[in-house]
């Protein structure tokens, strides 16, 4: 008998504590992979000092799904601090097949070079693109053998991101279905819209084409007079948003939106699923890098509401180059477009919901995704 091929991933759990959501962005990958076959372990370093909420956040992740004694955490200088220690890990390492590098969470170093093959995952595409074609920048794509993009569009002629000489495969965020199920439609009106995330994202604005592409803040504030256009629908937002923008959070109050604390409602994956199947749909607006670059960034929060049977109303970044827009899924690239794309959905919320879930079985689902994935990359089960 053939032995089990081992799956190495690196991402961030702990460093991001009581965000379900990005919890869910690791298992999505690790569960998919055990489903083809895998032995999927996970590594993660710590880019801040110890803290035990982060452990505590990652530890209740694995364990939650299988993959208790499956994980390692390094603190900043490599070594073990939680999960497998330091030489098990690294024996992992040197068995895998293939090392998954979420965002480049690996730097240099034996645990990313030991891997058979060695997989870089950009999550945050024409931020990685411009960032690597920059000189000044410490910013290395090196030391892998294949390059993997959400931003489905880069690599393409009409996608004006650099590509630093690296050959882009794109790819869809994977969904483990069965981790997914379809819920039935929260009952009554008003049809309630949601999204998870954060009011501004992590970087700052982006050069791009000869001028700066704004944060996801810049986007959403065109959207603030949405909620009194849209009968039968309630607009909620689980956005973290700093004290220093206590004016956009009163502007957004003032229009009508209704504002929770994403810790409240999806500090973990569990949270996190129960928050989109009760919510009615998505409506969320993208960082302004990807929608100025029209590199076809596709949200995994946005593949789970679909999953769900939550349809999704998301801006345009040009994943239409890629995926069925008009049922279930709908983009907009205005204040016009997302009033009456809510609207079409608050029309037909079944009908919606029916194309969310089907859509998601034809183009998310795990085993399609890193199924295409592998075989592209050269890597076999």
């Amino acid at each position: 008998m053939d032995p089990v091929p081992l799956a190495l991933l690196a991402g961030a759990v702990a460093n991001k504590p009581l965000n379900g959501g990005e919890a869910w962005v690791r298992l999505n990958w690790l569960l998919g992979l055990r489903r083809l076959g895998f032995d999927a372990y996970f590594v993660e370093r710590l880019n801040m000092p110890a803290d035990p909420v982060g452990h505590r956040h990652l530890e209740a992740a694995m364990a939650a799904h299988g993959l208790g004694d499956r994980w390692a955490l390094l603190d900043e200088r490599g070594e073990s601090i939680a999960g497998l220690g330091r030489s098990e890990i690294e024996e992992v390492a040197g068995e895998a097949e293939v090392l998954f590098n979420h965002s480049g969470h690996l730097g240099e170093g034996p645990l990313r070079e030991a891997p058979r093959h060695r997989v870089y995952v950009d999550l945050d595409p024409a931020y990685t693109q411009v960032w690597s074609d920059d000189p000044s920048l410490a910013f290395s794509l090196a030391g892998h053998d294949s390059y993997v993009t959400v931003g489905l569009n880069v690599g393409r002629g009409d996608c004006p991101l650099p590509n630093g000489g690296v050959a882009w495969t794109p790819t869809l965020p994977p969904v483990v279905l069965e981790r997914w199920p379809v819920a039935p439609p929260p009952a009554g009106e008003p049809l309630r819209f949601t999204t998870v995330g954060a009011w501004r994202g992590p970087y700052g604005q982006l050069p791009l084409a000869g001028g700066l592409a704004g944060g996801k803040h810049h986007e959403f504030r065109r959207l603030l007079p949405l909620p009194p256009r849209v009968d039968g629908a309630d607009f909620e937002l689980a956005l973290e948003i700093h004290p220093g923008d206590a004016a956009d959070r009163e502007a957004l109050r003032a229009s009508g939106w209704g504002l929770v604390a994403p810790g409240a409602v999806a500090a973990t994956p569990s949270d996190f699923g129960a928050y989109l199947r009760g919510s009615g749909a998505e409506l969320s607006a993208a960082q302004g890098a990807y929608v100025a670059s029209r590199c076809g960034w596709f949200s995994d929060r946005t593949a789970a509401y679909l999953a769900s049977g939550r349809p999704a109303l998301v801006q345009d970044t040009g994943f239409d180059t890629v995926l069925p827009v008009g049922e279930g899924l709908l983009s907009f690239s205005d204040l016009t477009e997302a009033e009456e794309g809510a609207q079409r959905i608050v029309a037909d919320p079944a009908g919606h919901a029916a194309a969310a879930a089907e859509l998601a079985r034809a183009h998310l689902d795990s085993d399609l995704v890193l199924g295409c994935l592998l075989e592209t990359v050269g890597v076999a089960a």
